[in-house]
Order: structure tokens, then C-alpha cells, then sequence
């Protein structure tokens, strides 16, 4: 009788150490992704500033810019990370233009506000970038201990859910940019 108390015990001792290590791995991925949506609120700060610097020295490229605001409210009304990562991916790619057509304007290059933003956005991608992979990093650890035994009967138990890691959907976004001034 003695054993079977003592083998009920170990188990139930080893379910709450397995089921606490889920919720850690399970916070630890909450935690990175509010880091990385940290970073992205930053970035979307700083569109409005750039806009209304770079407004005043493209004419032609209001596509562009009117493309950056929609996207900024797109991702306020965002709630997931799929969403937000679609919509940092596609202002990725604008930001990458509004860059590029830069270089074809020596007034706007040479403005302190438009290099202040600039860097400000250089900083900010830095710490995008970093706070993806840590996400990324954390995700893969809490679904890696979501399949192996012996947490994943606990898991299975206590109904945790895999996470999405954050990646890149669109291969535009992968690609260079290319700036084109005929039309």
C-alpha cells in the first residue's frame, strides 16, 4: 500500500513539474512577443514623423507614402501575430522604397530631421530583428517541448497549443528594391 501512495505521489509531483515548465516555456514565448510588438508600436511611431518629412520632397512617390499610413492603421486594428507579421512584412518592403527613392533626392538626404528618422529607423529594425529571432527562439523551445515525452502528455492533458513563429511570407519583401522613375 505504502509503494502504491509513494508511486502516486512521484506522478503526481512529476505532472506538476512537467505542467510548470509548459507554462514557463508558454510565457517565455508571450514575453518575446510582446517585445517584438514593443518594437513594431515603436516603428509605427515613427511613421508619421517620416512621412510628413519625406512629403515635402517627394512628388512623386505619394503612392508610396499613402501606402505607409494605410498600413500603420492596419496594423493598430491588427490582433494576431500572423496579421501583424503580414502587415510589418508588407511596410518592410514600403520602407525599403521611401529608403531607396531617398538617395534620388540630395535636399531630403541632407535634411537633419530625415537622417534623425532614418537612423531612429535603422535602430529600431536592429531591435525588430533581434526580437524576431528571440520570439522565434522561444516558440521553437515551447513547441519542440509540446511533442517530446514526456510533456507532451501534459501537455495533451492540459490542452497547450502550438505557436506560430514569426516569418516571412512574401517573397517581395525578400527581394531588393527597385526604383523606377519613367512613369
Amino acid at each position: 500500500m505504502i509503494y502504491v501512495v509513494i508511486v502516486i505521489l512521484v506522478i503526481i509531483v512529476f505532472f506538476v513539474i512537467m505542467y510548470n515548465e509548459l507554462v514557463k516555456a508558454r510565457n517565455k514565448v508571450k514575453n518575446a512577443w510582446s517585445q517584438i510588438d514593443v518594437q513594431l508600436q515603436r516603428r509605427f511611431d515613427l511613421i508619421p514623423n517620416l512621412v510628413d518629412v519625406v512629403k515635402g520632397y517627394m512628388q512623386h512617390e505619394t503612392e508610396t507614402l499613402q501606402k505607409v499610413t494605410e498600413l500603420r492603421t492596419s496594423w493598430a486594428n491588427a490582433t494576431t501575430v500572423t496579421e501583424k507579421a503580414k502587415l510589418d512584412n508588407e511596410l518592410s518592403g514600403a520602407l525599403k522604397t521611401i529608403m531607396a527613392v531617398s538617395e534620388n533626392y540630395p535636399d531630403l538626404k541632407a535634411s537633419q530631421n530625415f537622417s534623425e528618422l532614418q537612423e531612429e529607423l535603422r535602430n529600431t529594425e536592429n531591435k525588430i530583428s533581434y526580437a524576431r529571432q528571440f520570439y522565434n527562439d522561444s516558440v521553437t523551445i515551447y513547441n519542440t517541448k509540446l511533442e517530446v515525452i514526456p510533456t507532451n502528455i501534459i501537455a495533451g492533458i492540459c490542452n497547450f497549443k502550438q505557436e506560430d513563429v514569426f516569418k516571412v511570407d512574401s517573397e517581395e519583401v525578400k527581394k531588393n528594391v527597385k526604383v523606377d522613375f519613367s512613369k
